[in-house]
């Protein structure tokens, strides 16, 4: 009794220190769920998201007139379970976003750290193709690409890494700047470490937070962009119940009344940017000192 009690002190203690420290508890909450959502999909979901029924087709949700419990969040023009659909569309918004940021991070991260500790050439040729890449619209690049390799998801987790890497490389080659001219980096240069073991073990474990605080950013921007690209016939191919498909499946017929279909995948989009934002500015000033002023 005595070890449950002190548990339960222990769990309320360091919840209060989350609340008092501003931890974004909802947000961590949605991505939490929208998580396990898309992990357990196939349990959870009630139909087979891509296969319909012609005579269910455009049934309202439960709530409205002629809508039924059997359909929650009721059919699309295909007689589609709507319900299922979301549901199946956060796994795919979540693999496509969280393997987008993860390869572009790695990515932008080596070249971050080779540029900024190497420097000369090497720092000019990999600058030089950032700037360039900056240069260009994302979402413009990122359509030209999808046009060429053509629509599937694993494409598009290379176009989104292939147009995201530069924002990792260039904060990261910023970091190794001003890290490599730290005490323990020259230590380590005055005892004969080669260059691979200091950018291992000196330079990548001190801009590890600045990758991490970025990645969660740069979520919300990579679901976005999925789901445009999806939106414009160039992401997901149908039938995939992705977000940004639903969308432009549902755009025809907003007008007429069937709000369900473009209004529920825009929630849903809208909660997963802003849950990933809220927990990216939170990490943003818990792990710069700057930031904490200490």
């Amino acid at each position: 009794m005595t070890g449950s009690r002190a548990a339960g002190l222990t769990l309320a203690w360091r919840f209060a220190a989350f609340r008092s420290e501003g931890f974004p508890l909802l947000p961590t909450l949605i991505l939490l769920t929208l998580a396990l959502v898309a992990i357990f999909a196939n349990a959870i979901a009630p139909y087979n998201p891509e296969v319909g029924v012609l005579g269910e087709r455009f049934r309202p949700p439960a709530w409205q007139a002629g809508g039924s419990a059997e359909h929650v969040l009721g059919t699309d023009h295909l007689g589609r379970d709507v319900l299922s659909r979301l549901i199946f569309g956060a796994r795919v918004s979540m693999v496509v976003g969280f393997t987008a940021v993860i390869v572009a991070g790695l990515l932008g991260t080596v070249l971050g750290i080779l540029s900024g500790y190497l420097g000369g050439w090497v720092d000019q040729v990999i600058m030089r193709i950032t700037d360039t890449w900056l240069a260009l619209p994302a979402l413009t690049f990122a359509i030209f690409l999808a046009a060429i390799v053509g629509p599937s998801e694993m494409n598009i987790v290379i176009i989104l890494a292939a147009v995201y890497w530069t924002r990792y490389a260039r904060v990261i080659r910023g970091e190794v700047l001003s890290l490599k001219e730290r005490d323990f980096v020259r230590l380590a240069i005055v005892a004969g470490c080669a260059k691979r073991t200091i950018m291992r073990r000196h330079i990548l474990p001190n801009v590890l937070n600045s990758a991490i605080v970025l990645a969660t950013l740069m979520l919300g921007v990579v679901i976005v962009t999925e789901a445009s690209l999806s939106f414009l016939g160039v992401g997901v191919p149908p039938p995939k119940p992705a977000w940004g498909l639903m969308l432009a499946d549902g755009k025809k017929g907003l007008m007429a009344g069937y709000w369900w279909l473009t209004v529920l995948p825009g929630c849903c989009i809208v909660l997963m940017v802003l849950a990933a934002n809220l927990l990216g500015d939170w990490l943003r000033v818990k792990l710069d000192p700057q930031l904490r002023q200490l």
